[in-house]
C-alpha cells in the first residue's frame, strides 16, 4: 500500500507476511551502497536468505543496531534501547546501560525480527557475548585480530592461526570469521558457566602469551601508537558492556560485504595471502553449499583451563 512521509514526499510501503509476522516495509528501492547500486531491498532480502543461519547466533541477546538511514555514505548512530514503536511480538531484555544500569534491548530472536531491524536501515547487528538471561555469563570467549598500519588481513590470519595452535594445546576449539572489514576474530565456544573476568583474563593471558612468542608480529598492548605493523590482539572485547560484529551482519563498506565464518582451512589459505572478503552473494552461496560454519559458537561445550 502507498503512504505519505511526513514531508510530503511519496513513501512506497510494502506489506509482507513472514512466519505470520506482518511487516510494512518502506523506501525498498532507496540505495544503500551508493558504489554498487545496493538497495534496501537487497539489504533486506539478504537477510532474509540468511536467517536460518544467523538467528542462532543471535537470538536470545541484547542486541545493538548500527543504523544508516542515509546509506553508507551518510551518518551513522548505535541504537541500543529498543524503539518504542516496536511491533508488539519483538522481544526485549534488559542489558547493559551507562554508568552501571541496565537499559531495554531489542532481541532478534526469529526472521521477522531481523527484518523489522532491517527495515529500519540497521545495516549491521552487533553482539555482546552473553545472553539476555544471565548477562553476567558469557557463551564464548573472543579475540579481536586488529592489524595495524602496514598489515593487513593476511598477517592477522596468521595470527589467528598462530592463536589456534594455543588453544588446541589447551584441549580447546575455535572458530573464525571475518570482520567483514579490515580484521578477523577468533572464538572459543564455551556455553557453559564462566564469568566476563575469566573470559577476559583467558583473552589477555593469550594475547600475552602470542606477544612473547611473537613480538614483531602481535601486540597486546592497548597504545594505538605501537601498533604499526602488527596485529592488535584486542582481549577487552569480552567485557561485559562490549559487542562485536554478528556472525553474517553485514557491514557498512563502500560494497555490501559480510562478516563471514570460515573454517580453518580457509584461515590457513588466508595467511598464505589468499584474499578473505565476502559479498552478501557469495556468503549466501557459501552458507547453501556448506551450511553454517559458525554453528559451534552456538552449541559447543567447553570450559576454559583453570589457571594452576
Amino acid at each position: 500500500m502507498a503512504g505519505r512521509s511526513v514531508d510530503g514526499r511519496s513513501d512506497q510501503r510494502v506489506t509482507v507476511t513472514i512466519d505470520r509476522r506482518t511487516l510494512s516495509l518502506s523506501n525498498l528501492e532507496k540505495v544503500m551502497f551508493p558504489e554498487t547500486g545496493f538497495t534496501k531491498a537487497q539489504v533486506i532480502d539478504y537477510y532474509v536468505r540468511v536467517a536460518v543461519a544467523m538467528i542462532p547466533h543471535v537470538e536470545q541477546r541484547c542486541m545493538t543496531m548500527r543504523r544508516w538511514p542515509d546509506g553508507v555514505e551518510g551518518q551513522s548512530f548505535f541504537n541500543k534501547r529498543c524503539p518504542d514503536h516496536r511491533p508488539d511480538w519483538i522481544a526485549t531484555s534488559e542489558g547493559p546501560g551507562d554508568r552501571n544500569g541496565t537499559i531495554g534491548y531489542c532481541r532478534v530472536d526469529e526472521p521477522a525480527a531481523l527484518v523489522w531491524t532491517a527495515n529500519m536501515a540497521s545495516i549491521e547487528l552487533h553482539a555482546p557475548m552473553a545472553k539476555a538471561a544471565d548477562i553476567d555469563a558469557p557463551t564464548m570467549v573472543v579475540f579481536d585480530l586488529d592489524p595495524g598500519e602496514g598489515v593487513g588481513i593476511t598477517e592477522c590470519a596468521q595470527v589467528a592461526m598462530l592463536a589456534n595452535d594455543v588453544l588446541a594445546a589447551v584441549g580447546l576449539e575455535a572458530v573464525a570469521k571475518t570482520s567483514g572489514s579490515k580484521g578477523l576474530q577468533v572464538y572459543v565456544p564455551l556455553n557453559t558457566a564462566h564469568t566476563h573476568h575469566q573470559a577476559s583474563d583467558f583473552a589477555r593471558a593469550v594475547g600475552q602469551l602470542l606477544t612473547k612468542q611473537h613480538p614483531k608480529k602481535v601486540l597486546v598492548d592497548m597504545s594505538k601508537k605501537l601498533r604499526a605493523g602488527k596485529v592488535f590482539v584486542d582481549w577487552s572485547q569480552n567485557s561485559r558492556h562490549k559487542t562485536t560484529v554478528a556472525a553474517y551482519s553485514l557491514r557498512a563498506r563502500s560494497r555490501p560485504m559480510v562478516s563471514t565464518p570460515l573454517s580453518w582451512d580457509e584461515v590457513s589459505n588466508g595467511a598464505d595471502g589468499t584474499p578473505l572478503s565476502f559479498t552478501s552473494d557469495d556468503v549466501i552461496e557459501r552458507v547453501a553449499k556448506s551450511g553454517d560454519l559458525f554453528a559451534p559458537a552456538a552449541n559447543l561445550r567447553q570450559e576454559l583451563p583453570v589457571a594452576g
